[in-house]
């Protein structure tokens, strides 16, 4: 089960003598439940623009399910964050079978490295980016098609009728 979902919330401001039909606007966030997706939705809705809560609807919510999500792919997430000392911009890559996923990794990484909470990253915008167009070092690594990790330490596995419960000898795992 994954920690965050993908959600698309759309939300208005409340029809008015002076609007009577007012604009929509639609958001993609990432949040755990449901509850967290409307709070940032109004979150980053009062700074984009002149609309808040209590004058505002929302108007639907759903979640964004992924579309091939058993294949591995390249994602780019640009991201605002604030740390002890001022407001930065940072863009990172993080390979992952979903959207949801690379956010995941983002956030663990973003609170391990920069010491920055949930509430101190914005999420501006996630692609999904071509093998071609990786920017990252530490993800290009990944993309070559030899890659091989060792195995040390294998036990290897006898057959159920010549298995024994106990053994008087450690097993040999090297080769």
């Amino acid at each position: 089960m994954a920690r965050f979902h993908e959600y698309q919330v759309v939300g208005r401001k409340l029809p008015s003598a002076k609007e009577l039909q007012p604009k929509l606007y639609r958001m993609r966030v990432f949040a755990p439940n449901e509850v967290v997706a409307k709070s940032r939705f109004w979150y980053f809705l009062k700074k984009l623009r002149k609309v808040k809560k209590a004058a505002g609807e929302i108007v639907s919510i759903n979640e964004i399910h992924e579309k091939r999500p058993e294949q591995i792919k390249n994602f780019g997430i640009w991201i605002r964050y604030d740390s002890r000392s001022g407001t930065h911009n940072m863009y990172k890559e993080y390979r992952g079978m979903s959207r949801v996923e690379a956010v995941g990794q983002c956030y663990q990484d973003m609170a391990a490295r920069h010491r920055a909470r949930f509430s101190s990253v914005q999420i501006i915008r996630v692609a999904e980016v071509k093998s071609a167009d990786v920017r990252r070092q530490y993800i290009r690594q990944l993309l070559n098609n030899k890659l091989a990790f060792p195995l040390p330490h294998r036990v290897q596995r006898q057959e159920k009728s010549h298995r024994a419960l106990f053994i008087a000898k450690r097993p040999t795992t090297f080769y």
